[in-house]
């Protein structure tokens, strides 16, 4: 039985990146352990709590160490990564050398309303997970464009053929964990 650790990079209430990132777990088999952490309650990283952390810091770092594998779902603010799903990645990874996410296997799922479904906040999470020495399930690619047509008011993905496509890959990525 895996552990799948849940980040996503949108705090909104009802967000298409919830949505999505529900959508892939319930194609992750039914004895997967899984725990969305929570990240919009972290304060801003600042390498002078390398020394002397909050106790925020020191459980969501240890929260991350527990898992085996993780999926984060990001929008695209500004062609980049939110903010708080940066900070929330430095903090694990820090103090230096003492990072958390190492050797860990994710999947990076980016979402949009528009058409390029967050191509360039994939690639600048992608940048930061493969410095970090994850294992980065590479194929398919993650990018979920349209979301807005794809889901209903609370952010469920309503689309059957998209459903069927994150249960799909989510099933793939169970394999990946496994073979990793």
């Amino acid at each position: 039985m895996a552990k799948y650790g849940v980040l996503i990079g949108s705090l909104r209430e009802h967000s298409f990146s919830a949505g999505v990132a529900h959508g892939l777990v319930k194609g992750l088999p039914a004895d997967a352990e899984v725990t969305y952490l929570e990240i919009g309650n972290l304060p801003f990283y600042n390498q002078d709590f390398d020394a002397d952390s909050p106790a925020s810091f020191t459980e969501f770092r240890a929260q991350v160490a527990a898992q085996d594998a993780f999926i984060m779902v990001t929008p695209e603010y500004n062609r980049g990564l939110p903010a708080v799903l940066k900070n929330a990645l430095d903090i694990a990874s820090r103090p230096w050398g003492e990072s958390v996410w190492d050797g860990k296997a994710v999947l990076p799922v980016s979402q949009s309303i528009s058409g390029i479904g967050g191509a360039l906040a994939n690639h600048t999470l992608r940048q930061t997970i493969e410095f970090l020495n994850m294992k980065i399930m590479t194929q398919p690619e993650m990018y979920i464009g349209n979301t807005a047509s794809l889901s209903d008011d609370e952010g469920n993905i309503t689309n059957e053929d998209t459903k069927k496509f994150l249960a799909g890959v989510a099933s793939q990525f169970d394999t990946f964990v496994k073979n990793n």
